[in-house]
C-alpha cells in the first residue's frame, strides 16, 4: 500500500500531467489574476483565472478557433495564432475591466520564443500589464508568420498580410 515514509503518492492532477503545485502556489500568492495559456494539438487557449474556495473561476477566455471570425486563414495551433489569440484575450480582458495578470504556462516548457510567449506578446502589445522579460518573447517575424511563409509558400500563401489584417481588426475592437 501507499503508506509509510518510503512511498509517496503524488496528487492526481500531478500524475495526469496537469498541475505543478509548487508553481501554482507561487502564482496564487501574488493575489493577481492568472493569464493561463494552454496548447492543444488544434488550438491555443488563453484564459483569465482567479482562485476561489470551490475551485478556479474563469473570468475571460479566448480561443484561437475564434480567429476565423476575424478572417484568419492559417493554422489555429501556430505561433501567429497564439499571438493573435493573446491579443484577442487582452482586448476582452480590458473590456471586462482587468488591466494586469500573471502568466501561468502550466507544465509547458519555458523555452524563449515558444507559442505560450507569443500569446504573452500579443496580450502585452494589446495593453495588458503582465510581468515578463523581453528575452523570452518571439521576434516580430515569427509572430507575423514569415518563417512559415518561407518554408511552405504554397500552403502559407499571404499569411503575413493575413496576420497583420487580423491584428488590425482585433485592435479596432479595442477602440
Amino acid at each position: 500500500m501507499a503508506t509509510g515514509p518510503r512511498y509517496f503518492v503524488p496528487f492526481r492532477r500531478r500524475k495526469e500531467g496537469k498541475t505543478d503545485y509548487y508553481r501554482r502556489m507561487a502564482l496564487l500568492l501574488s493575489s493577481k489574476p492568472r493569464m493561463v495559456v494552454r496548447k492543444t494539438n488544434r488550438q491555443i487557449i488563453v484564459q483569465m483565472v482567479v482562485p476561489e474556495q470551490d475551485g478556479d473561476r474563469t473570468l475571460v477566455a479566448a480561443y484561437s478557433s475564434e480567429l476565423k471570425k476575424y478572417g484568419y486563414t492559417g493554422s489555429t495551433a501556430s505561433t501567429p495564432a497564439a499571438y493573435l489569440t493573446g491579443m484577442l484575450f487582452a482586448v476582452r480582458a480590458q473590456r471586462e475591466g482587468y488591466t494586469e495578470a500573471v502568466l501561468d504556462i502550466g507544465l509547458n516548457r519555458a523555452k524563449p520564443g515558444a507559442r505560450v510567449f507569443a500569446a504573452l506578446k500579443g496580450a502585452v502589445l494589446a495593453g495588458l500589464d503582465v510581468p515578463h522579460g523581453e528575452a523570452v518573447l518571439p521576434d516580430d517575424d515569427r509572430v507575423r508568420g514569415a518563417h512559415i511563409a518561407e518554408y511552405a509558400p504554397d500552403r502559407a500563401g499571404d499569411l503575413v498580410e493575413n496576420v497583420e489584417h487580423v491584428a488590425e481588426a482585433i485592435q479596432k475592437e479595442l477602440a
